[in-house]
């Protein structure tokens, strides 16, 4: 089959490699009908995550038709049906799975000693995200084999388009949690850096649970537009300053609510902390760029809460942690737990609430998506979100 593979640093090929097959009772093997490229594929891009493999295939959103089942599905899954398959897999029976913790499944990850290592203690297996994750191949690709096939599923019907619900898999329910981590009140705030595709789901999300306000943050004209259009005012960081305009905003008390859907490699220039990241992260002093987090921690309001979906690798310097004890801060975070959210998220397009396909920005056939993930990556041609069509 073709996949998109990676081989080091700005080198993703679209390539021949074997199929997959049936490995457990409890996998099954999808037709790929339409996947994506997210934004947390940069950082794989770039080279900044470590535990990549050449020749590992690419991807963690996609959907597809069941082709092949293992013999103990349980009854929840068979051959012709439409899926989509959530990032993060999981087995649906251990005790962070029991409670909703699904990105945290203790079951799924199979190199999981080798996170240990780092992280201290295990989390979930993640499709197409480095061999830390489980060195699983992703779905950037004609066939996907689904581990846990059973669990790690959300059933579509056919009413719906690829378009409209693709993005189940990873951008939409992720938005949507970092939303639901700020416990949005009626009189709230909710300010969100970043306006790619997931700040953009993150707005949509704040504004369905009822934010009085929502204040997006980004220097793209196009991911600007979007943001209003989504019912969000905007501050273009490259024109004015982002904490005068936050004060103007909320009188001078800062956002109750923030949230970080920009992650590890912030773009700003301008200021001395983000110089001061690029170097320690160039010589590979320190894993993350962290102006956004720098930034939220010292305008949000005291006594609010900080949501951070973004993806962040390791080690992050200057941190300050000063700011978050004195103001009395709440921080929260963590991969997507998926299948909490699915059945609601997906309840909500059936009865128009929201139709996830309005970031759609490109769609091409596979063999594109090398070209298209340094068009993502530069945010050429007003791309905002790549859909790929194997």
């Amino acid at each position: 089959m073709k996949a998109l593979t990676w081989h080091g640093k700005e080198d993703i090929r679209c390539e021949s490699v074997p199929d997959p097959r049936i490995e457990h009772p409890r996998d099954a093997i999808i037709k790929v009908s339409c996947c994506a490229i997210c934004g947390s594929d940069l950082h794989l891009y770039d080279n900044m995550i470590p535990a990549m493999k050449s020749g590992d295939v690419m991807g963690h959103e996609t959907m597809g038709e069941v082709v092949e089942v293992g013999s103990d599905m349980r009854g929840k899954l068979k051959v012709g049906d439409r899926i989509v398959v959530p990032f993060t897999i999981t087995c649906g029976e251990c005790w962070q799975c029991r409670r909703g913790n699904f990105s945290l499944c203790e079951t799924t990850n199979r190199n999981a000693a080798m996170q240990e290592k780092l992280f201290g203690r295990r989390a979930a297996g993640l499709f197409g995200y480095t061999q830390l994750t489980g060195g699983y191949p992703g779905g950037q690709a004609e066939f996907l084999r689904v581990p846990y096939a059973d669990e790690t599923h959300i059933k579509v019907p056919s009413t719906l388009s690829d378009e409209q619900v693709l993005f189940l898999s990873d951008i939409f329910p992720t938005g949507w949690q970092a939303a639901v981590q700020c416990d949005i009140q009626p009189e709230d705030t909710v300010a969100i850096w970043g306006c790619g595709p997931v700040g953009q789901m993150a707005i949509r999300s704040a504004v369905l649970l009822g934010a009085k306000r929502v204040i997006a943050i980004d220097r793209l004209p196009e991911r600007l537009a979007m943001a209003r259009a989504g019912g969000a005012i905007t501050i273009d960081f490259d024109e004015e300053s982002v904490m005068e305009r936050i004060d103007q905003l909320t009188d001078r008390k800062g956002p109750e609510k923030c949230i970080d859907a920009v992650g590890m490699e912030a773009h700003a220039t301008a200021t001395l902390d983000s110089v001061y990241d690029r170097v320690k992260q160039a010589v590979m002093l320190s894993s993350d760029r962290i102006h956004v987090l720098r930034e939220m921690i010292y305008l949000a309001r005291p006594g609010g809460v900080l949501s951070v979906p973004g993806v962040y690798g390791g080690l992050s310097d200057k941190f300050p942690m000063g700011l978050v004890m004195n103001k009395g801060l709440t921080i929260r975070t963590g991969q997507t737990h998926v299948r909490r959210w699915a059945d609601d998220l997906l309840r909500r397009i059936e009865e128009g609430q929201i139709d996830p396909s309005f970031v759609i920005t490109h769609t091409v056939p596979l063999e594109q998506g090398p070209a298209m993930y340094k068009t993502f990556r530069d945010k050429q041609d007003g791309c905002v979100k790549v859909v790929l069509k194997p």
